[in-house]
């Protein structure tokens, strides 16, 4: 453009020319503004051409989707209607083999397999271990029979083992009575005679053969405890102030009282004066366990066994007053002095008769 104007602007005058000049600058304005014109004309010319291409390019682009979709359409025709199915089934054998990774898994599904094959070592290791275990076991027999120390229980069931009633109030001892009439319900004596067999008293009734034969047991009737059996006194003696508590022996497999010496049951204050208890009585009136409801086989095969009881009727005893009371078992070989666990070979209780 400067190479332009050059060329056109006029020859230099000499002095006295200068009306010369001034038409000469008219000229190149004039020049100047048809030069302007002609940049805007072609920036106007570029814009539309950079329009046409992008509506050139936006055209090709919705062709080309067009073709996609027809193209997918026509794949589509030969799959089923319902093609969910038929996707999640191409889903899954990209997943077990990928053409472009040449995979048959992805890593995640690797790391899935590989914590299954562990899982499993480890469950069937566990699993052939217990049946080993489960071997060794005799389901007649426990293993170590010796280190189970006999421990009792006592009924009605009172709550914190507090004997508390008044005598004039049936409500404050009616519950003791349902809770031994419930107990005493398997050892009446028609139910007692039809199931179990009249064994004679003082011997152990040793059962031979197998292990999984069923045994026998012999008969402990309601009515061998009389005054506390409910039969005569349907109140155990709570409406008089004079209570009865049943007492039993837990059941432990192969257990033979030493020496064929019978456990017996005896029972007094546990602390405080020991006038405050001046009569019990016992039923039987032995006050242990005849030997002939020893041993006991099990729950799998002395099926019918009854555990006998021992009851203790308490005729006097202080009234208006807390009187604690331990019952112990005494015999070869029993322990009844364990700090710890007041259950073992005795009981403690208390007893608090008012008028």
């Amino acid at each position: 453009m400067r190479r332009q104007l050059r060329s056109r602007r006029g020859p230099v005058f000499p002095y006295g020319y200068g009306y010369r000049l001034d038409d000469q600058d008219e000229v190149n304005q004039n020049y100047l503004a048809d030069e302007e014109e002609e940049a805007e004309e072609e920036a106007r010319v570029m814009m539309a051409l950079e329009l046409e291409e992008e509506e050139d390019e936006e055209e090709k682009q919705e062709e080309e989707e067009e073709e996609k979709e027809q193209k997918e359409k026509e794949e589509g025709q030969g799959q089923p209607t319902g093609n969910s199915w038929w996707q999640q089934l191409q889903i899954l054998n990209e997943y077990l083999w990928d053409p472009e990774r040449r995979m048959s898994l992805s890593q995640t599904g690797l790391i899935l397999v590989i914590y299954f094959f562990f899982y499993a070592s480890l469950a069937a290791v566990v699993t052939v271990g217990m049946y080993m275990l489960f071997l060794t076991i005799i389901p007649y027999m426990p293993t170590f029979t010796e280190r189970m120390k006999p421990g009792v229980m006592i009924r009605p069931f009172a709550h914190s083992l507090n004997f508390s009633f008044n005598v004039s109030e049936p409500d404050t001892w009616q519950h003791y009575v349902i809770s031994l009439n419930g107990f005493l319900q398997g050892y009446n004596d028609s139910l007692q005679e039809e199931m179990n067999v009249d064994c004679p008293p003082g011997q152990y009734f040793i059962q031979d053969g197998d292990e999984d034969e069923d045994k026998k047991a012999c008969q402990f009737k309601r009515s061998f405890l009389k005054n506390c059996s409910g039969l005569e006194d349907p109140t155990f003696g709570y409406s008089t102030g004079q209570p009865c508590i049943l007492l039993k022996m837990n059941r432990i497999v192969g257990f033979r009282p030493e020496f064929g010496d019978p456990v017996k049951v005896s029972c007094k204050v546990q602390r405080g004066d020991e006038n405050n208890i001046r009569s019990i009585h016992y039923y039987p009136e032995s006050a242990s366990f005849d030997l002939r409801y020893y041993p006991y086989y099990g729950k799998l095969t002395h099926v019918n066994y009854t555990s006998p009881l021992v009851a203790m009727h308490f005729t006097d005893v202080v009234k208006n007053q807390v009187v604690p009371v331990q019952c112990q078992l005494k015999g070869k070989g029993i322990i009844n002095d364990v700090i710890n666990d007041r259950f073992v070979g005795r009981v403690i209780f208390t007893l608090n008769i008012e008028t």
